[in-house]
């Protein structure tokens, strides 16, 4: 019934003006955090404007986490990370994020479109762009913590571009321990999805992009499930199976780099963001 009113809420807007600026074109998308519209600035220059659900304004730790945002991505400073413009709030409690309007369409978008399942080149191709833009992230002491296709945008001049900072852990935030598991059940690392937020570093995105892959080549999840929520309690429990025993089909090279994606124990992954794109252009 929640998720109902929000969706219902977040599509009323449409046609509204935020900030006393931006007049909202149309619904984009609808997260677990906030809504992203296209908008339009007064002076006819686009934007895309991303909303923080009502419900979720008045708690102080995820306020906080949604306006810190906008420092996190600019930092990283890599072409391939939306660029958040401003930030701000209305008189009626709206709080908002002012970014980039990247048009195109998500990686999830593409996926469907191909019937649920990439070809390998192509999969690894955003795999390795992905990658990339990870590396720098973690360069800068981020940790993103909900990679995920939708996440992921295809720029339709080329190239890719990660967003949705928002629940990124910052190293030396304290704030980020509080022991609830954050992110999308499909592609939370074991360590995340059992709350383990000591533990939680660059592997964890690591592991994501293992996921993704892993979606994108088979059209299966990671760990099949009936719900979200023992979606996550099989990540926080569960040994991933091998990508060859839901696509026998692919190169047992790139199933290998895959897999090591995907170890339970941090330790037997791909050291980084680069190692991992480095074993994926070989394989490539």
């Amino acid at each position: 019934m929640l998720i109902e009113q929000t969706k219902a809420r977040a599509i009323a807007r449409v046609g509204a003006t935020v900030g006393g600026e931006y007049r909202l074109d149309a619904l984009l998308g609808l997260g677990g955090m906030a809504a992203v519209y296209a908008a339009r600035h007064r002076s006819g220059a686009p934007a895309a404007i991303k909303i923080l659900h009502a419900e979720l304004a008045s708690l102080p730790d995820i306020r906080a986490r949604f306006s810190r945002e906008a420092s996190i991505a600019n930092a990283i400073e890599h072409p391939g990370v939306v660029r958040v413009l401003g930030s701000g709030e209305d008189l009626d409690g709206t709080v908002y994020l002012v970014m980039e309007l990247v048009q195109g369409e998500t990686l999830e978008t593409r996926w469907e479109r191909a019937s649920c399942r990439l070809e390998p080149r192509e999969a690894v191709h955003h795999a390795s762009a992905l990658l990339d833009v990870l590396a720098a992230a973690h360069g800068k002491g981020v940790v993103h913590r909900d990679v995920k296709p939708e996440n992921v945008l295809l720029a339709a001049e080329g190239g890719l571009k990660l967003t949705d900072f928002g629940i990124a852990r910052v190293a030396d935030w304290a704030a980020t321990h509080t022991g609830k598991p954050l992110g999308t059940p499909a592609f939370m690392a074991p360590e995340q999805a059992g709350g383990r937020t000591n533990e939680i570093g660059p592997c964890t995105d690591v592991w994501a992009v293992g996921a993704v892959l892993f979606v994108l080549l088979s059209g299966e999840p990671v760990h099949p499930a009936r719900t979200p929520h023992l979606q996550m309690i099989y990540a926080a429990t569960q040994r991933p199976r091998s990508l060859l025993a839901a696509a026998r089909w692919l190169d047992p090279v790139l199933a290998r780099v895959v897999d090591r994606a995907l170890a339970f124990e941090v330790a037997q992954r791909w050291p980084s963001a680069r190692a991992m794109r480095a074993a994926l252009e070989e394989a490539r």
